[in-house]
């Protein structure tokens, strides 16, 4: 297994905790220098709160650990392809490499519908380098294992 997969391993983990808590399973870990200084995972229903996105909570967890809104040197592993909101939250936190497991058809925001992280090249002094389907097979397991339970 290489580092990309251990870490990706690291973000289902946080992804089956959401999962646990009735959360749509959706984990996000930040690393800087191999590794790992914040994790996370999606608590909306849990903290009634539209934006506990697991990435926006490990970004939030990171710049504490760093003391430092600027994620220059870190990055990002989620399960799932990120929605406009969290892509706007990667680059704003100007996070370096972001590694996703599954696309997100509906709402993913990076290759599937808006590819937010391309365009903004014309209009942000900062980019965020994209790698996905990294373990994309057990990050879309959980999705759909989530969703089938739900409609019982």
């Amino acid at each position: 297994m290489n580092k990309k997969e251990e870490f990706m391993k690291e973000a289902l983990k946080e992804a089956k905790k959401a999962y646990n808590k009735n959360e749509v399973p959706i984990g996000a870990i930040i690393v800087k220098d191999n590794i790992v200084i914040a994790k996370a995972h999606n608590l909306r229903e849990t903290k009634n709160m539209s934006i506990a996105h697991a990435e926006v909570l490990a970004i939030e967890k990171a710049c504490k650990k760093l003391n430092s809104w600027r994620l220059n040197d870190c990055d990002i592993y989620v399960t799932v392809e990120p929605c406009p909101m969290c892509a706007g939250a990667l680059l704003n936190s100007r996070i370096r490499k972001l590694y996703f497991g599954t696309t997100d058809q509906k709402s993913g925001a990076v290759v599937s519908n808006l590819n937010e992280l391309d365009l903004s090249k014309t209009f942000c002094n900062h980019k965020v380098e994209y790698e996905g389907d990294v373990l994309s097979c057990d990050c879309k397991a959980i999705l759909q294992d989530f969703f089938a339970e739900l409609r019982k």
